[in-house]
């Protein structure tokens, strides 16, 4: 069950200076550091990964481990884009955001 949390982020990184134009390795290693991070949900998607946490303290580590998780992959540049969402008047999850969208659109 998908736990109400806080903060929410939308990250993503991008490995430079490889020989090959697929970044789905680095990825992978990257997600794989998330699976380590205590309290911390995510959902992988095409354009980047979406984190929540009950605190911002534990998107910053999975964010910081991924990018390890990637440099320990002998890449000596990684960029990476964070978007934070730190919602404190009520608790959410991923799923009740786009549902309230969804109830929008029904509206007309």
């Amino acid at each position: 069950m998908t736990k109400k949390c806080c903060v929410m982020a939308e990250f993503s990184l991008v490995p430079v200076g490889t020989v090959e134009t697929s970044v789905s390795r680095y990825v992978a290693a990257a997600v794989n550091a998330f699976l380590s991070v205590e309290g911390l949900e995510f959902e992988v998607t095409p354009m980047g990964t979406l984190l929540a946490a009950d605190n911002l303290a534990v998107i910053l580590e999975a964010v910081s481990k991924a990018h390890e998780a990637v440099v320990a992959m002998g890449v000596r540049r990684v960029t990476s884009t964070l978007r934070i969402d730190d919602r404190r008047d009520k608790p959410r999850t991923m799923q009740d955001k786009v549902d309230a969208v969804k109830r929008r659109l029904k509206e007309g």
